[in-house]
């Protein structure tokens, strides 16, 4: 589990067998991860994400397939600082994570076998890669798929699509992102085999495969 307190210091415990914690060992209470203030953390399968009050991101954990973006696949201990732009947004998947750059521009990188990534591949990316040039608000990373909401509400899904877990109707992985009907979305959260978002007004829709079969 990882968490921001008030005044942004950041706190992490739990299972460390690959790092995700920031610092070694095992922890069963919160442990402060060094003295930066932080706006933004997200957790991963093995790894996590976070971004610095100065917008730069951060990732340590597991490693494998190239899920922590510093162009490798080997396990980081502590926070390696991935590039010097600023962010805005992130979200860690199973094995993979997406974040929203300052300007609205939309990366990935990590496991790409399902097409979780949007790219049009389903090659693992160790460094992100951007999807398309269009403005985004929100993303997040599931277990094998990936959601996100463009400036203007409209919500978009790729990736495994084995469960319905993209909403367009069909059980057909998709490589890139694939607009899911015409109206505005506020949130949007990826689940391992499902997916819900909240639409312009409040209203919470949820789906996988009971929902279109």
């Amino acid at each position: 589990t990882a968490a921001i307190r008030s005044g942004g210091t950041l706190f992490t415990w739990g299972f460390n067998n690959n790092g995700q914690l920031g610092r070694t060992p095992d922890k069963s209470s919160p442990v402060q991860i060094g003295s930066s203030s932080w706006t933004a953390v997200a957790t991963g399968g093995s790894h996590t994400a976070a971004i610095r009050s100065d917008g730069l991101l951060f990732t340590w954990g597991l490693g494998t397939f190239g899920r922590l973006g510093d162009g490798t696949t080997i396990n980081r201990f502590s926070p390696v600082q991935i590039g010097s732009s600023s962010w805005t947004a992130v979200s860690a998947g199973t094995g993979h994570t997406a974040a929203i750059r300052s300007g609205g521009t939309l990366f990935t990188w990590g496991t790409g076998g399902s097409g979780q990534l949007g790219d049009g591949t389903t090659i693992n990316k160790s460094s992100p890669v951007q999807i398309g040039s269009s403005s985004w608000t929100a993303v997040s990373a599931g277990n094998g798929h990936t959601a996100a909401i463009r400036s203007g509400g409209t919500l978009f899904t790729w990736g495994n699509n084995y469960s319905g877990q993209l909403g367009d109707g069909t059980a057909i992985f998709k490589v890139s992102p694939v607009q899911i009907g015409s109206s505005s979305w506020t949130a949007v959260s990826a689940g391992s085999f499902h997916t819900a978002a909240i639409r312009s007004g409040g209203t919470l829709f949820t789906w996988d495969y009971r929902d279109w079969e």
